[in-house]
Order: C-alpha cells, then structure tokens, then sequence
C-alpha cells in the first residue's frame, strides 16, 4: 500500500551542471541544500562536487517489499531520487516563504487591463506581503513612470493607465551586482547575488516589465529599511538624493490615499464656462519685461473675478506671489503633470499649499497682478497665464497648452466651491 513518508537523502553529483538540473527539477515538498566543493584525493584530484540534500516531506512512494528491500538496500534512495531527476518540477530553497497559489504572469494587454481597478491588484499584493502602505507604492511607482526613460521595447499603451513602465531598478541592481547572467529572470540567482529583483506572481520569473515583480521589488527594498515609515522615507532620501523628487512621491501618495484610488487622469478646462472669455493660442510669442524671453503657456482673457477651475487630481504644490506671474497656483496632478496658473487676483477659500483638489474645483479668480513688487496689478488687461510642464526627475520643461485646452473645452464641466460645497454643472 502506498504511505506517506518524510526522509532526507544524500546526493553527490560530481557534474555541476547535472546538480543545477536536479535544483530545477526539485519538487515544492523538497528542501534542497547544495554545497560546492573542490575534491582534493588523488581519485578525484581533477573535479569538483556538490553535496546535495534533499529534504522529501509528505511523499507518496510505494515501499518494495522486505525480501527486495534486503537483496537492493538503495532501492529506496532510487525511488525518492528518481522523480526528482525526471519530474518537470519547480524548486524552493529552504528559506523561502510560504507557498502561495500560482498566479501566471499577465500579458501586457491583461497588466493593463488590471489596472482599470480602483487600486491595481500589485499594490494590494505588495503592500501586503511587505507591510508597506499602496499608495507610498504607487506614489513611487507613478513618479518613475513619469521621470525615467522608456527602455527599449517596452510600448506605453495608447490611452491607457502607465502600468508597466514604472519606476525602474538599474539593471545591476535589479540582477546583482556581480551576477555572471546579462537580464537575469531567475529569481533564486538573483536572490544569490543580492539583486533586487523578486518573483511577485509566484511563475518563477522576476521580470521588471511585469507589474507584479516590479512592485514587489519596491515593497521589499523599501521594507529592507525598517518596519516603519521614517525608516521607507529614509531608504528613498538616501536612494533618490533629490529631494524635490521625494516630496512629490509622498504627496503623490497622499492624493491616492485621499482619493482611495490611483485612477484619476480626468481633466477640466480651466476657466468656468458660464463666464466670457477668450483664448489663443500665445505660445511662443516674445515678452521683455524681466528680459527677452518667450511666452510659456496660453493666457485665457475674461473679467476680473471669474473663477479660475484646478484642472485635475492632485495638489498645490507652490502658491503665493511671483514678480512675474503675480499672485500664482502651481498643480501637481496625479501623473505628474505640473499646472501653473498666473497673474490671479485672489485665492479660493481653503486653497494653501498641499491642498488636495479635484477637477472642477474653484482655486481663484482671475485678475491682472504681477509684474512688480507684490500686490503690484493692472499692468496688463486681466486675464489667465496658463502653462503646462512635464517632469524628467532632473529638470522640467514646458510644453504648449494650446490643443489640451481645445480638447478640454469641448467636454462637459463640474464646477466645485469649496466656500458653499455648491456644485453647478455646464454642458
């Protein structure tokens, strides 16, 4: 009758490549322990060995019978060695951590189709298998997506959520530092030579393109800092030495946290609708006071006082008087998108820096300030200075606003005043 047994046995395989085979080959019920050594008798004066043990839990084998066993004693030893050698079976060392359902690794289409959820399901697995909040993941995450290059052969998804290319590891890094393999996916290898690379949908693959490894990645670095969070933000102050670049992680964290969620790509044209106006497009054109320099944005020309509308997810990252822009608002978006509204005349109510705002919100009512000291207006007819830059992590550059504002302004507006908690809508 076949029966459950629980035994160790000793291997001595003097063929380095065939005590790789039999690691590839080990069954999850198997521990395996491999010990490298360099024969010294003068049998064996020209080889090197390793010294297997396999660890065989819970095994099902049919035992020979008492006759057989007497007359072949490693009978025995063959059954339980045989399937390792021959079965396509998958291997663990000792001090992995608990087996969990397999999950195969998703597609490019299905990665982005995952991250149509509220919370991505990589930030949910990470963030419970490392003890690390989601939205810190995905604060760091969505930063490198918007800051890092797009390495080759890795294609964004036209008008979907950045799901694969997030922030990224250097290669060495990733792989470690001295590992002998050129874009190593082995999990185990990796883990060997101290690489930051980990196998998060259990395929036995830790590939930086997918979500699921990259992500927990990021948890277990930021978790080999401490269990708390000052020890994960001093693991990114000491990594990242750019300070500017930290701050945004986190307050890209605490626009997800606010807003439970990391879907939040909505836009709104700037200005209520309600009220007149127009705009063209002034990219580029010359200005002299401050210096010769060119015009940097779409200035939107309406009456003293219209209500000037936050344009997506995110939060006030600058606000106050610039001798040029006048009384200002810089936005921070949820994708890293800056938003800079100039020349105001005044401030919504409970609009400081590091508010947290959402499409449609009143932030400030246009004006004409600007161009001196402050409180320095009516240098200029009033009207809206609205600019768009991108960050590359190092530096930010503008780009024109001119088709983004046409795009926004054909779709229908939400209006948010904060003052009354009063929402009117305009088609």
């Amino acid at each position: 009758m076949p029966q459950c047994v629980t035994c160790v046995q000793y291997l001595t395989v003097f063929n380095p490549h065939l005590a790789s085979t039999l690691e590839d080959s080990a069954e999850e019920s198997v521990s395996i322990h491999r010990i490298t050594f360099t024969a010294t008798s003068t049998r064996m004066s020209s080889k090197s060995g390793v010294v297997i043990m396999l660890r065989v839990t819970n095994r099902r084998i049919r035992q020979p019978s008492p006759l057989v066993r007497a007359a072949f004693p490693g009978l025995t030893s063959l059954l339980v060695a045989f399937p390792l050698l021959c079965g396509n079976l998958s291997a663990y060392a000792a001090t992995d951590v608990p087996h969990e359902s397999r999950r195969q690794s998703l597609p490019v289409h299905a990665a982005s189709d995952q991250a149509t959820q509220a919370i991505p399901d990589w930030y949910r697995r990470a963030s419970i298998r490392n003890g690390i909040p989601w939205y810190l993941l995905a604060g760091l995450d969505v930063y490198g997506a918007t800051t890092t290059k797009v390495p080759p052969g890795v294609v964004r998804p036209k008008g979907k959520p950045i799901t694969i290319t997030g922030y990224r590891f250097p290669t060495t890094f990733w792989q470690g530092l001295f590992n002998p393999v050129q874009n190593d996916d082995n999990p185990k290898r990796i883990a060997l030579f101290e690489g930051r690379g980990r196998d998060g949908d259990n395929d036995q693959k830790a590939l930086q393109d997918d979500p699921y490894d990259r992500v927990e990645a990021i948890a277990a670095w930021l978790r080999s800092g401490g269990p708390t969070e000052q020890d994960q933000m001093n693991v990114l102050w000491n990594t990242l030495n750019n300070p500017a670049g930290v701050e945004r992680i986190l307050a890209l964290s605490n626009v997800y946290r606010k807003f439970q969620t990391t879907q939040l790509t909505a836009r709104c044209f700037p200005l209520h609708k309600r009220y007149n106006y127009s705009f063209r497009d002034t990219w580029g054109e010359g200005r002299s006071f401050g210096g010769r320099r060119i015009h940097e944005g779409t200035d939107l020309f309406a009456d003293y006082g219209t209500p000037v509308l936050s344009t997506c997810y995110g939060y006030v990252e600058l606000i106050g008087w610039n001798r040029l822009g006048g009384w200002r608002i810089g936005l921070r978006s949820a994708d890293n998108q800056y938003f800079y509204f100039a020349h105001l005349s005044a401030y919504a109510k409970q609009i400081k820096q590091g508010a947290i705002v959402r499409p449609g919100q009143v932030i400030g009512y246009v004006g004409s300030s600007g161009y001196g000291k402050p409180g320095t207006s009516g240098k200029f007819p009033p009207h809206l200075h609205f600019g768009v830059y991108r960050d590359t992590g190092t530096r930010e550059w503008a780009f024109d606003p001119y088709p983004l504002l046409k795009q926004w302004e054909r779709k229908s507006q939400v209006v948010i005043y904060p003052e009354s908690k009063k929402i009117k809508t305009k088609h």
